[in-house]
């Protein structure tokens, strides 16, 4: 992923002990001792010093607060209008807006560098730290150690944990200044440590990349990250539409001149972007079901994907990039009843689709495109309107157990 699902917002944390199964690494010893010990020589052939390895866990134990931190994702169980509506608020629309004008010459010398709209880059500053106001508070190596230590996605925060000290040792940071998120996401960009040695830059000239300081440095390192992710400048994250009665939603790609012939209208009368704009099918989908707004995603849209990956953040980010940009709101109202499956049930849903005979890639709960036409076509199979949504009427005619 870009792996981010889990690092955006202020996470309220769990007061529960560290149970035993996350609380041991596996192995002959499990202390977070012995951990720290079998970490050097890896660290060591990556180019660690001993100093800057002594520095970087130097009273470091694990995190219960990181621990509970994992049990809470914000994208699972609140319905996704509400989750929108809360990130892109109309504090949060005024804010940027005023950023905007602040950070003019920068954003526009950053699109003519990476070609990519500076509306999309205020929304990711506004969703990620709130344009900077919402500063890390979480010691980096800490929270990575707690994570590795207890095997968490693992060795993905292992190798984490290692690049951090990469990162402080080439740049020469001072160890006070590597503050993150509770998962290790650095800056006002919210880099993870990987992150950051690929795409983060010095834009402002001054030697090395600031993303806790420098909001030059910051929008420039956004822009590098999605453009190196291929993100298609003039084509839109996607759109509302409107679908015409009777339509058959088994179908859910084709290009813009397709949907146009389909009768899939623009919710905003605008036209369809050209087809050559773009070198995959234009996807429909139905975030909250047949009841709620449809949408048609474009490639930019899997673009901020691998930002955050999560639908519900990708939404969230272009609805705010458009009003930022003088763009309205939605016009079909979020279903009151809307209630999400919690990761757990979407785990357990994407086990059965696979015993079912289906590919999936993953799982960790995520609902991609493609489960959502696997699901599409188990809802029509079991006599229910083909929207793609999970749902706890699908997992009963599916016997998944949701208890």
């Amino acid at each position: 992923m870009l792996r981010r699902a889990f690092l955006i917002g202020l996470l309220a944390l769990l007061a529960a002990p560290l149970a035993p199964s996350h609380a041991r690494a596996q192995g002959k010893d499990d202390s977070f001792a012995a951990f720290v010990n079998a970490l050097w020589p890896d660290a060591r052939a990556k180019g660690i010093t001993r100093a800057t390895f002594d520095a970087a866990m130097r009273g470091v134990t694990p995190d219960q607060r990181v621990i509970n931190a994992t049990r809470r994702q914000p994208e699972y169980g609140k319905p996704v209008g509400d989750y929108i509506a809360a990130l892109a608020s109309p504090r949060r629309i005024q804010n940027g807006l005023t950023k905007a004008k602040e950070w003019s010459r920068a954003l526009e010398g950053v699109d003519k560098k990476y070609g990519v709209e500076r509306w999309i880059l205020m929304a990711l500053w506004g969703m990620e730290t709130d344009y900077g106001a919402a500063r890390d508070k979480w010691d980096v190596f800490r929270s990575l150690a707690t994570l590795a230590y207890v095997k968490y996605r693992h060795p993905y925060f292992r190798n984490e944990l290692i690049v951090a000290m990469g990162i402080m040792q080439t740049n020469n940071y001072p160890r006070e200044q590597m503050v993150s998120s509770w998962a290790g996401a650095m800056g006002q960009s919210q880099f993870m440590p990987s992150s950051m040695v690929g795409y983060a830059v010095s834009y402002s000239g001054q030697g090395r990349p600031d993303l806790w300081n420098n909001v030059p440095d910051v929008l420039a390192s956004t822009a590098n990250y999605l453009h190196k992710a291929e993100w298609r400048s003039g084509l839109p994250w996607g759109f509302e539409v409107v679908v015409p009665k009777g339509f058959d939603t088994m179908k859910s790609r084709a290009t813009f001149s397709e949907w146009t012939k389909l009768g899939v209208r623009r919710a905003d009368g605008k036209p369809y972007p050209r087809d050559d704009q773009t070198s995959s099918p234009a996807i429909l989908f139905f975030p909250s079901g047949i009841n709620g707004p449809a949408f048609i995603a474009t490639e930019n849209f899997l673009v901020l994907k691998h930002y955050n990956n999560s639908d519900a953040y990708a939404i969230a980010v272009g609805h705010l990039a458009d009003r930022l940009h003088g763009g309205g709101p939605f016009r079909t109202a979020w279903p009151k009843d809307d209630r999400p499956l919690s990761r757990d049930l979407r785990i357990a849903l994407q086990k059965k689709l696979a015993a079912l005979g289906y590919k999936v890639a993953d799982f960790e709960g995520r609902i991609d495109f493609d489960i959502r036409d696997y699901i599409r076509a188990e809802q029509k199979k079991n006599g229910m309107v083909p929207d793609g949504n999970p749902t706890m009427a699908l997992l009963e005619k599916l016997g998944v157990p949701v208890r």
